[in-house]
């Protein structure tokens, strides 16, 4: 699943194309993803692109139209093409937003469980509104974070990946950053101590700023727009590596299922407290 690195890399290598154009039509061959494709997509004619953000794992279109919104959900991929190119659309390309130059946005997704909609102003968007701070953000603070755990008995693993705490920290860089702070995932969140909070925040910053810098964790099912894989799955240190040695101990990665999700983690560098 594209997490906010994909994402970010996916905006930064749409968004040299993209911005500045005039839309010429948007093509929706599929009229529902998760949710139904917004019908004010096919109004969108004369549009200009302003520019192009992204907020949690939204991609956002700002035009003089009101604003898309895009979500790649569980397998979604963006690619450019040009009018020049063979226009042949497969089953899973689902949304092609073609520009009056004759760039072509188009979005693919196998399992059609991402997201095509319309706002006026995207910020104001119910999917959007309560979102948490994002964690690359100077709202993303040791405070915030230790304050806002306290009284909460979810697991501090799950407590990261809510989006009303912090947008963007899926179950790869959740796993990441957990190993990097030495805090176990099932540690109820309301025990995190200050320090703990300190390296936490630290720590998400440093690995998503540094898959983004690598241009994102090559999954089967993300493929930057340039058509390059990205290459953080190289230095991943315990996901996806149940049964291998911990690269600080030696000792075997376990993997459990925690908030229905496989966690993977090393349970002596990140041990619970007695």
């Amino acid at each position: 699943m594209p997490e906010l690195p994909e994402v970010e890399t996916s905006l930064r290598g749409v968004e040299p194309y993209l911005q500045g154009q005039t839309i010429k039509q948007i093509i929706t061959r599929t009229p529902k993803l998760r949710w139904t494709i917004s019908a004010e997509l096919s109004q969108m004619q004369g549009a200009k692109i302003l520019s192009l953000s992204r907020r949690a794992k939204y991609l956002i279109l700002h035009t003089d139209k009101g604003d898309i919104i895009v979500h790649l959900g569980m397998s979604g991929s963006l690619g450019i093409l040009e009018t020049s190119d063979n226009l042949h659309a497969g089953k899973h390309d689902h949304v092609d937003l073609i520009t009056e130059s004759g760039i072509i946005l188009r979005y693919t997704d196998p399992r059609k469980f991402g997201c095509w909609l319309w706002a006026d102003k995207a910020d104001k968007h119910k999917l959007l509104q309560k979102l948490g701070p994002e964690p690359l953000s100077d709202t993303f603070t040791i405070s915030y974070l230790f304050e806002k755990s306290r009284k909460k008995t979810v697991a501090v693993k799950n407590f990261i990946m809510n989006n009303d705490v912090v947008v963007g920290v899926g179950n790869i860089y959740a796993c990441e950053s957990l190993f990097m702070a030495g805090i176990h995932p099932e540690l109820s969140a309301q025990n995190l101590t200050q320090k703990q909070c300190e390296r936490l925040v630290k720590v998400i910053k440093e690995v998503l700023t540094k898959s983004i810098i690598q241009g994102g964790t090559t999954l089967k099912d993300f493929i930057q727009p340039d058509g390059k894989p990205g290459y953080f799955t190289q230095v991943l240190q315990v996901y996806g590596r149940k049964g291998e040695g911990c690269n600080d101990c030696g000792t075997m990665i376990e993997a459990k299922m925690v908030g229905q999700r496989n966690t993977y983690f090393c349970p002596k560098c990140q041990r619970l407290p007695r």
